[in-house]
């Protein structure tokens, strides 16, 4: 009993620690441009666009086949061009964690 009161002490005094970094700041005010698009991305997207458009029922199965075989090299090219944010599961775990005891 006296070892999980401790433990619970130890645990309790140290989620109560205060970062000094919580005062208020003057916070930089982002102005929003509008961010360029690259050209091989836009190329990608109209591509993209081109085959929702197209009428597939005029198409044998082999070309439809073609055509979901592009759809999906050209939607991994996207995802692997950087325009995204990749969060691991233990980073989410934690950033969770931090905004419970923070607020």
């Amino acid at each position: 009993m006296k070892k999980l009161s401790f433990y619970l002490m130890i645990m309790v005094l140290s989620l109560t620690a205060c970062p000094s970094s919580m005062f208020a700041a003057e916070k930089n005010v982002p102005t929003s441009e509008p961010k360029e698009i690259p050209a091989e991305v836009q190329t990608m997207l109209n591509r993209l666009e081109e085959i929702k458009e197209m009428d597939k029922s005029s198409l044998k199965s082999s070309e439809k086949k073609e055509l979901r075989k592009e759809v999906r090299e050209i939607k991994e090219n996207l995802r692997s061009s950087g325009n995204g944010l990749y969060l691991s599961v233990g980073a989410i775990i934690i950033i969770i964690l931090l905004l419970i005891l923070l607020l």
